[in-house]
């Protein structure tokens, strides 16, 4: 198995070199790593601070690092933070993030690359978040007996780890110290395959947006725009949510307002919106006076739609009709019902949990957003109900955080 891994690492990295001949994204995720320990040694030549290693495959794991990393350099500012990403979304995206005091992307896992890595960057301690876990990496802080716990973890019983043919893959495990894990059956899971040394702590994720959420910019525009009314905030849509959402909106003529925020911010997606929708709407870059006699204003612009969600009496995510699900925990902070599409959202614990509790709903097409909606408006209870599960559904999950940084303060060096 250890072959087959370090051929299909060979080949994979093959087939990313030829793609980014063709691929965008291909040619950041090969170029990005192009003289990659030229830059890393430059960066660290001068470094006499303990550093923290935080690793995460993109920008979802990024989210559920950030709290982590912030709490580290406030609780401990001698200490430099490395972050690294596995892709070109999380890295293209946070390459310039201010928590950390250096971004690079992870060098390809092989035995060489691994052992140069930490010779290099020299971490005191390793954090990989959720999924990561790389046989050679993990290997090479075990040699050097650097710590190495995973954070946010959650396993499930098709992964490799629980099959007959795990053995390799339980190798890996072997080499962190402790696994802070989001659900009980992670736990059962762990301790059926020989491994106690798990903490149940939930998704920092909860913390992060809380705070998000604590410390809500003021939107003055988006105040104006929903005055005394209703408004219904769509967050992250696609164009498969678009076409769910648009009849929806045509329906709702003067008893809801919508606040839309795409996940794409192009013009040909804007336009395609305003063409959508048959009532008077407006983008935010163009709005002026008189914005509540509008029935939907577009967001054209990124960086708001977590403090958009305040504004709104029901909340929309979009992504679940295609590649999956984004982030609802923004809207449950607000206590709001949450809707999304029923095709990809399965792999998030929040969704699943949310909508067994009756806080979220999702909905197949427009006839089933229809009748769900109105089963919320016409009997109050169920909005009431809705509106209180996801506020205290939050709540309840905090503190990941703290424990998680608990743990480690053990681990630093007095």
């Amino acid at each position: 198995m250890k072959f087959l891994y370090i051929i299909s690492i060979f080949f994979i990295r093959l087939l990313y070199s030829l793609a980014a001949l063709f691929h965008a994204k291909a040619n950041l995720f090969v170029g990005g790593r192009k003289e990659i320990f030229n830059k890393l040694e430059n960066a660290f030549a001068e470094n006499s601070q303990p550093v923290v290693w935080v690793h995460c495959a993109s920008l979802g794991e990024f989210e559920q690092g950030r709290p982590i990393m912030e709490a580290f350099k406030k609780q401990h500012p001698s200490y430099k933070i490395l972050l690294t990403f596995f892709s070109p979304s999380g890295y293209e995206v946070r390459k310039n993030y201010g928590g950390a005091d250096y971004v690079f992307y992870l060098p390809w896992d092989t035995a060489s690359n691994a052992k140069r890595f930490v010779e290099i960057t020299k971490p005191t301690l390793a954090i990989f978040i959720k999924y990561e876990f790389w046989y050679f990496y993990s290997a090479e802080l075990k040699i050097k007996s650097i710590p190495l716990i995973s954070a946010s973890c959650i396993f499930r019983p098709e992964q490799s780890f629980f099959k007959w043919y795990g053995s390799f893959f339980r190798r890996i495990l072997r080499n962190f110290d402790h696994f802070f894990v989001q659900t009980t059956q992670s736990i059962e899971l762990l301790k059926q395959i020989g491994f106690e040394n798990t903490h149940l702590v939930g998704d920092t994720r909860f913390d992060r947006v809380h705070d998000i959420t604590t410390n809500a910019i003021d939107i003055e525009l988006a105040q104006q725009f929903k005055g005394d009314d209703k408004v219904f905030v769509i967050g992250s849509l696609w164009p498969e949510d678009l076409e769910v959402l648009a009849p929806f909106i045509n329906e709702n003529k003067n008893l809801l307002k919508f606040i839309i925020a795409p996940h794409e911010i192009s013009d040909k997606f804007l336009n395609e919106i305003e063409i959508s929708v048959s009532v008077k709407s407006v983008r935010y870059s163009k709005s002026g006076q008189h914005l509540n006699s509008y029935d939907v204003l577009i967001i054209d612009n990124v960086g708001m739609l977590s403090s958009l969600y305040r504004y709104g009496e029901f909340a929309y995510v979009g992504g679940a009709f295609g590649k999956g699900l984004h982030n609802i925990l923004e809207a449950a902070c607000y206590g709001v019902p949450i809707f999304f599409g029923n095709k990809n959202y399965q792999k998030f614990q929040e969704a699943n949990e949310l909508i067994m509790r009756g806080g979220a709903f999702s909905i197949g097409d427009y006839s089933e957003l229809k009748t769900t909606y109105e089963m919320m408006t016409s009997r109050p209870e169920n909005f009431l109900l809705a509106c209180e599960v996801t506020k205290s559904y939050v709540n309840e999950n905090l503190g990941a955080t703290e424990k998680i940084m608990k743990y480690c303060i053990n681990l630093l060096p007095a």
